[in-house]
């Protein structure tokens, strides 16, 4: 591809319009989304990352079987329109939002109906996580691994270089953030917890959460038979805290 060709490319693709989002789910109301604030959810469709103890497996691939009862862009907006002055924020989850070339203007469309705008990404695309940083109110990032033995949870080569790129991004934009961890047993040790905490507060991450795996929705039944009911204990939380400005165990 010329030089010429590509710059065309990358000026379509900033302008590709809201409703080429693919949805995949759409929830109108949620109080856990986005913190303290009502907000409703909006799951992008597909993921390339194939990480076990997904919750949303459905929202894996970029297309399905049903693509024609997917959720319309004009259904959203209009669900938005019925709820001004009942909901604070919009929040795009997946899925993998960043995927998504129209989501720099679904986010612009919604911020220019008066609401708060959320994200929850793995960081799969920095490219694009970099156009919409400016335009967020706050972002939630997951955080699989240590980022050298990313490959290991998503099944994907060059992962964790990725997701670091998009971590430090995060941090440098000031952004309100939230950095978390889902932890089960088998995927990641004590000692690889503890070494993700450090990365973070090296870098200036200001809160984090390690959020227990849940088997609701989950696909792979060996995760979901080898779960204790607790995976965070007391000592673990402590010495995690104490490296953030906020720190949260979200228990399953």
């Amino acid at each position: 591809m010329s030089a010429g060709s590509s710059k065309s490319t990358r000026r379509r693709l900033a302008t590709e319009p809201a409703c080429s989002l693919r949805i995949g789910g759409l929830t109108a109301l949620s109080t856990t989304d986005y913190p303290g604030r009502l907000a409703a959810v909006i799951f992008c469709q597909g993921c390339p990352w194939r990480c076990g103890y997904c919750h949303n497996p459905h929202l894996l691939p970029r297309h399905t079987q049903h693509d024609e009862h997917a959720i319309s862009w004009h259904a959203v907006t209009a669900l938005l329109e019925r709820r001004r002055g009942l909901l604070d924020a919009v929040v795009f989850s997946g899925g993998e939002p960043t995927l998504h070339a129209g989501l720099p203007a679904a986010i612009r469309a919604v911020k220019d109906m008066g609401f708060e705008v959320g994200l929850h990404t793995a960081g799969i695309h920095p490219r694009r996580l970099r156009e919409v940083l400016p335009l967020l109110d706050w972002v939630a990032m997951d955080i699989k691994a240590p980022f050298d033995d990313y490959a290991r949870i998503t099944g994907v080569a060059g992962s964790g270089e990725r997701a670091l790129e998009s971590m430090l991004q995060i941090i440098a934009s000031g952004v309100a953030h939230e950095f978390r961890t889902t932890v089960h047993p088998d995927l990641l040790t004590r000692d690889a917890i503890l070494g993700i905490a450090s990365t973070l507060q090296f870098h200036g991450a200001r809160c984090y959460a390690l959020q227990e795996f849940r088997a609701q929705g989950c696909a792979q039944d060996r995760l979901k038979t080898g779960a204790p009911a607790l995976h965070v204990d007391a000592a673990l939380a402590h010495a995690v805290s104490s490296r953030f400005e906020t720190f949260e165990v979200r228990h399953s």
